[in-house]
């Protein structure tokens, strides 16, 4: 089969759902480490620490959690406000479990595979971004807190 036949899907959204399900199976507390910086996020901007943020996505800290092939979305409380949080899968960049810290940073598309079309892309089909610029991959400069388990990403 060629490129121009058989396109796929991004895997990105099947891997965090599969995830999340895993850590809610083993009744810990799933959180996902999100890049504040990619267009589309909606979060509050004091919870935002060096580009980007934690979010526990557990069922009993969210309201209306909705994972869908373009969006991570939920309504949540922050400083004891509620505030509706909006993530494109693409700034999803890892999922784990608070109490262990095990997870998965998630792995770029595979060659191949197109991500979902969010509805702002099918309303502008043909403009380009406003922003090119790549996301920040380096690691925060900081120490974590110490007696908290920590996500490390190892390439």
């Amino acid at each position: 089969m060629t490129d121009d036949f058989f396109h796929m899907t991004s895997h990105r959204p099947y891997l965090l759902r599969a995830l999340v399900e895993w850590i809610n199976d083993n009744q810990l507390t799933p959180h996902i480490l999100v890049d504040a910086g990619v267009p589309g996020v909606q979060v509050p901007p004091a919870a935002v620490n060096d580009g980007r943020v934690v979010l526990n996505i557990a069922e009993r800290a969210v309201v209306q959690l909705m994972i869908n092939n373009e969006m991570v979305s939920f309504s949540a409380r922050f400083s004891g406000t509620s505030y509706p949080v909006q993530v494109p899968i693409s700034a999803v960049l890892a999922v784990y479990a608070r109490e262990t810290g095990q997870g998965m940073a998630l792995p770029d598309d595979i060659p191949g595979t197109e991500p979902a079309p969010t509805s702002d892309e099918l309303l502008h089909e043909g403009e380009t971004p406003s922003d090119d610029t790549p996301p920040d991959d380096r690691p925060p400069t900081t120490p974590p807190p110490k007696g908290r388990p920590t996500l490390r990403v190892v390439k």
